[in-house]
Order: structure tokens, then C-alpha cells, then sequence
């Protein structure tokens, strides 16, 4: 895998922590949005993209961010304090969507990201500079979805999650097909 394309935007206000987004192409196939270059006290890092974790309110169910005082759906106060806590005792309020699975690949999207961002800043002090644009979505209105070519083998079953535990291969029922009923 190869990273073929990095695109820096770097943030105007730079006295915060976060100085920059960032947007990659792996193999001219595949692009990863959303990546972030934070400030933090031993140089800068790359933190990957991610959402807000969630929670249930206990009256109605309704979905609910960790740091939420009241229940958007009902209103009911919520708990403090929710969040799992990380190694360091800090609260998890994020978790990744997209990340590295072994620390090189991490350290190699990190060091291109990072001479890529160290660039874009040099450049952004020339006269005449102008901003990358980060990538953009594409224009669905033109999207012909007569076009897309149906799967060759439709789906049958229930779906299957494969987990590796001590270089074992289990397959697993995914529980989600029960809740739907398709056991």
C-alpha cells in the first residue's frame, strides 16, 4: 500500500492545538478524509479520523454524545462522566474510524503526512499563496446509479463476521442478523 497523494489545509487560526487537515490517496484508489496534524508537546501528531462516542439514556434509549447534560430526545438529565476511561485516566469521547493496525504503518503515514504539512507551511509564507483544496465529494447529482452493475452472486445467509484470536479463524454469526431477524 502507498500513499500516492497527500493534501494539506492548513487551520488560519494557529494558536490551537489542531494546525491542520489532512486528506491522503492510498494506490490512486482509496481516499482517507478528516485526518488531523495536532500541536502536542512533543511536536506535532497525526490523529486519524474518528467519531463521537455515544451512549443510551436510560428513560427513553435515545443516542446520546458523552459529554450530552440532558437527553436530546426527552430531555432527562444524563449522568456525568460516562465515558470509559483511557490508560492515562482520560476520558474516551472518540474513538477512530479508519486507523493503522501496526505501529510502522502508522510511523509511515505519519512521516509522509508530516514532511507533507512541514511543507505546505513553508509555503504558505511565499507571496501569492494559495491553499490546497482537500478533496472533494463528489457531485451526486450527476451519479447515474442505472449505471452500477448488480452483484454477480446475490446475498444468502446470514452475514458472517470472520475474528482472528491466536492466529485461529472463527466465524461468527453477526448478532446484528439476529436483531433483524434473518436466523
Amino acid at each position: 500500500m502507498e500513499i500516492t497523494e497527500v493534501r494539506i489545509k492548513l487551520i488560519e487560526n494557529r494558536r490551537d492545538k489542531l494546525q491542520a487537515f489532512c486528506s491522503i490517496t492510498l494506490d490512486d484508489d482509496f481516499v482517507i478524509r478528516d485526518l488531523k496534524i495536532i500541536g502536542g508537546a512533543h511536536g506535532a501528531f497525526v490523529a486519524m479520523p474518528s467519531r463521537k462516542l455515544a451512549d443510551r439514556c436510560g428513560r427513553c434509549g435515545g443516542k446520546n454524545h458523552l459529554r450530552a447534560a440532558f437527553c436530546n430526545d426527552c430531555g432527562a438529565s444524563l449522568a456525568p462522566n460516562r465515558a470509559s476511561k483511557d490508560e492515562r485516566g482520560r476520558a474516551r469521547l472518540h474513538a477512530d474510524i479508519a486507523h493503522p493496525v501496526h505501529a510502522a504503518c502508522r510511523e509511515r503515514f505519519q512521516k509522509r503526512i508530516l514532511d507533507a504539512f512541514h511543507r505546505e507551511v513553508e509555503r504558505s509564507h511565499e507571496p501569492g499563496y494559495v491553499p490546497q483544496e482537500l478533496h472533494p465529494l463528489p457531485d451526486l447529482d450527476d451519479f447515474d446509479v442505472e449505471a452500477l452493475e448488480e452483484p454477480t452472486t446475490p446475498f444468502r445467509g446470514r452475514p458472517v463476521i470472520e475474528s482472528r484470536s491466536n492466529g485461529v479463524s472463527e466465524k461468527a454469526s453477526d448478532p446484528r442478523s439476529r436483531a433483524a431477524g434473518m436466523d
